[in-house]
């Protein structure tokens, strides 16, 4: 598109074809001619960001923010979309990964255990769990809402070490062979069903959405969505507190924070649902009662003057009590004014004392 910052892709085809492959937060497309003397094949890196996604659509119907199109050649044509509002996604040319990012925690779980364990003594873990869990040279696929996920699951506070947390496992594994040095591969995946630790869950909770039936990460589609925040259990669900980690992102938990938890900062609970029921409700809601008419009540509903204070009953009600600017005053009755024959006699005794003083 005119406006998208990606680089112009050189590649021309009448008759293509797009394969994918991914790895951790990357996505590589590889454009292949179904002609090979047409065109050499072109390889192009997708990184998504926090809102970039691809779309199958009409081509006269193109979606906003539609950066990438591949064309289709039926009638009326299609066009798939690499679709990113925000515009923290890009895409560059090339078939190499990102030399920064370590091995995918779904593809290449193996190599992302190892990697992790044999690191320990990096200063990226001396940071709390929750900082380290977005680490993609050691977490690579491990974004916002999983590793809130992960770690409610393991009931693990955000900001307890991740050193301390990661260094638990290897006890754990050395456990494990002691005990039962000869357990075949079936039964030992079965207790890691059972018992996950926390870099099995890396790759279990992703791939609880890679293998969901719907597409559960689209927010245009409302079942989708709708279906996606039930499978939520803690990032923005009601209940749960967040803070801001140092990095300015806002981490979701249950419980207590850690002791490695920033200063100056209160958890901030997200109200329950019976409060999101009453504003999605407005029948359900009652009347908004003030402090002063509950103040009043009381009053209103004492024991009422008797006749002949009724009057004055009624004056002290009226009156305004400190601090209530906005009652209204007391009024007090006008003067009544005098007749006009006084008004006459007034007049006369002045002009008299005023003919006196000049003479």
């Amino acid at each position: 598109s005119a406006v998208g910052r990606g680089p112009e892709v050189p590649f021309r085809s009448e008759a293509y074809r797009i394969s994918a492959i991914a790895r951790g937060k990357e996505l590589r497309l590889t454009l292949s001619a179904l002609d090979p003397a047409a065109a050499p094949p072109q390889d192009l890196v997708v990184r998504f960001g926090m809102s970039g996604s691809f779309r199958l659509c009409p081509a006269a119907e193109l979606p906003r923010h539609a950066h990438l199109r591949f064309l289709t050649r039926e009638s009326p044509p299609r066009a798939l979309c690499f679709v990113d509002p925000r515009r923290f996604g890009s895409w560059r040319l090339g078939d190499a990964w990102q030399q920064e990012r370590g091995p995918c925690v779904v593809s290449e779980y193996q190599a992302f255990r190892e990697n992790v364990l044999k690191n320990l003594d990096d200063k990226a873990f001396d940071k709390p769990i929750c900082e380290a869990l977005l680490n993609q040279k050691y977490f690579n696929g491990i974004g916002n809402y999983l590793r809130a996920e992960i770690l409610y699951r393991l009931k693990i506070p955000p900001f307890e070490k991740a050193r301390t947390v990661l260094e638990a496992l290897k006890d754990q594994v050395q456990k494990r062979r002691k005990k039962d040095p000869s357990l075949r591969l079936s039964k030992k995946v079965k207790l890691m069903q059972k018992n996950p630790d926390l870099l099995e869950l890396c790759r279990a909770v992703p791939m609880e959405v890679i293998m969901a039936e719907k597409h559960l990460l689209d927010p245009e589609h409302a079942d989708n969505y709708a279906a996606f925040k039930n499978w939520l259990q803690c990032y923005l669900v009601p209940g749960m507190s967040s803070l801001r980690d140092r990095n300015g992102r806002t981490i979701w938990f249950q419980g207590e924070p850690g002791p490695m938890a920033p200063t100056g900062q209160m958890p901030q609970k997200r109200p329950c649902k019976k409060r999101a029921q009453l504003k999605a409700d407005p029948k359900a809601l009652t009347p908004k009662v003030t402090s002063r008419a509950l103040k009043r009540r009381p009053r209103a509903a004492a024991t009422p003057p008797k006749s002949d204070e009724k009057e004055e009953g009624e004056e002290k009600a009226s009156e305004p009590g400190k601090g209530h600017a906005r009652r209204r005053r007391r009024v007090t009755p006008a003067p009544a004014l005098p007749e006009p024959e006084v008004l006459l006699n007034t007049k006369r005794s002045r002009q008299r004392s005023a003919r006196k003083g000049r003479g």
